[in-house]
């Protein structure tokens, strides 16, 4: 299989906040400082990212949240439904509130436009165990190698991580990566905050992982795959440097999506090197990285079909 598609599902907010429900452990969000221009503020970001995706020759589809399920991280569905191509997953999600973006009908949305799965698999019901696992916010998947990268965190259960690679063919790399909070070494929300993969490439922040074994796990099974690493310091993983995706255009040319934050913290060098791999194209999305905690890669469900 492919590393990266041409066609992705994004969910446009009805309300856009900082959710109280995740920011007890999602350290990127703030909390403090919202305005009554916030959803607004969103949305706009929003349809100039869909625009800036569209210019750039990748299918999106858009599914609009009517607001009728009190759902603020919406607009983050690659947590909540994952594509393998004739599989669709679900997976269980630590905030109660973010259950209820399955009543949005992601699927439904995508039979609209033709797009079909004969399997589901269902893992939200793990909710009940308090057992969570929140997609490809957690699992950074080598779809090509079939390896997964996982940080084990509150939102990434490692026995749900092991049951995913059974059922789905891959190897797990499991590790601890971590950020700092006042003098507190505490653990990252989600893997994509800290990693991305690419078909040649992977960007990450290894001064995130504290221990030794598991950071020269992650570096041979990379080096073992042909991946050229492009590491980033904590301070460009908290600008988002992290949260990044390769994606194809409708000709088959390589795009790197990210924000605008994320590329200005990026060094010359480093852009340099990722544009050996593909087209840069950013977007402002400094409402939705502030007060969602999460930036371009996790507004992104990638529709393998």
């Amino acid at each position: 299989m492919a590393q990266s598609t041409n066609t992705i599902l994004m969910v446009r907010p009805a309300t856009f906040r900082a959710n109280e429900e995740t920011a007890v452990n999602n350290y990127f969000q703030d909390t403090q400082t919202e305005n009554n221009n916030t959803t607004l503020l969103a949305q706009a970001e929003f349809d100039n990212a869909v625009k800036n995706l569209e210019a750039a020759g990748v299918k999106v589809i858009v599914l609009k949240d009517s607001g009728r399920f009190d759902t603020p991280d919406s607009i983050f569905p690659n947590n909540v439904i994952s594509f393998h191509d004739d599989k669709a997953i679900l997976y269980p999600m630590f905030a109660p509130n973010r259950r209820r973006e399955i009543f949005l009908n992601h699927l439904g949305e995508l039979e609209k436009q033709g797009i079909h799965f004969k399997n589901l698999k269902d893992y939200s019901l793990y909710t009940e165990q308090n057992l969570f696992l929140e997609g490809t916010g957690v699992l950074i998947l080598d779809r090509e190698n079939k390896i997964v990268y996982c940080s084990i965190s509150v939102r990434a259960d490692e026995k749900l991580v092991a049951l995913f690679c059974e059922d789905n063919g891959y190897k797990p790399v499991i590790f601890h990566a971590t950020q700092t909070l006042d003098t507190q070494r505490l653990p990252i929300y989600h893997t994509n905050v800290a990693m991305a993969l690419g078909t040649e490439f992977c960007v990450i922040c290894l001064d995130s992982i504290i221990n030794k074994d598991e950071k020269s796990r992650i570096i041979s099974s990379l080096e073992q795959t042909e991946k050229q690493i492009i590491m980033i310091t904590e301070d460009q993983m908290n600008h988002f440097c992290g949260n990044i995706l390769e994606l194809k255009c409708k000709d088959g040319d390589i795009l790197i999506a990210m924000s605008e934050q994320a590329y200005n913290a990026f060094t010359d060098e480093q852009k340099n090197q990722l544009q050996q791999f593909g087209t840069i194209i950013n977007t402002p999305l400094y409402t939705i990285e502030k007060y969602g905690g999460g930036s371009m890669r996790c507004m992104i469900a990638e529709v393998f079909h």
